[in-house]
């Protein structure tokens, strides 16, 4: 599945940079492909939507972390089976500012279900939304950026 078939936009992150009274962010991916391919990516052996437990989400740099023109690789994918879902283009700095406001997010709530939320559309129509308490970040060189990285309290990896 090609990575210009989505489109990326985050929601309710500005308060972090501003100290403003946190909100859970969201991220809202829309797809513009075949939508029976991305359906059926996110779709369970039997048939059911993908559970947000079944998800992961990562971000993959492609340049120095410290550069603002790094763009990055946010990936989706199947916990199970270690298949992609969808991967799609971002740039890293608008990313890491996500985690930081999910972080931040997690930090000042009692919101246990997750730091952030995921919503996913087909061509502007909702199909999925996901809350999750888990992104990973990894480095040029595969290596995970634990201080980087958005990781629950008693979760090992």
């Amino acid at each position: 599945m090609r990575r210009d078939y989505f489109e990326l936009d985050v929601r309710d992150v500005d308060w972090y940079e501003e100290d403003g009274t946190p909100r859970q962010p969201t991220v809202s991916i829309d797809f513009y492909g075949p939508p029976d391919d991305l359906r059926e990516r996110f779709s369970a052996p039997d048939g059911e939507v993908l559970d947000a437990a079944d998800l992961d989400v990562s971000l993959r740099l492609q340049g120095p972390i410290n550069d603002p023109d790094t763009r990055g690789v946010v990936s989706v994918t199947d916990r199970l089976t270690g298949d992609y879902v969808l991967e799609l283009n971002a740039d890293a700095v608008d990313v890491l500012q996500f985690i930081g406001a999910a972080r931040e997010y997690g930090r000042s709530s009692d919101d246990t279900d997750g730091r952030y939320r995921v919503d996913v559309a087909i061509e502007n129509q909702h199909f999925a939304t996901f809350e999750k308490s888990m992104f990973l970040v990894y480095d040029t060189d595969g290596s995970l950026l634990r201080g980087r990285s958005l990781i629950p309290s008693g979760v090992e990896l």
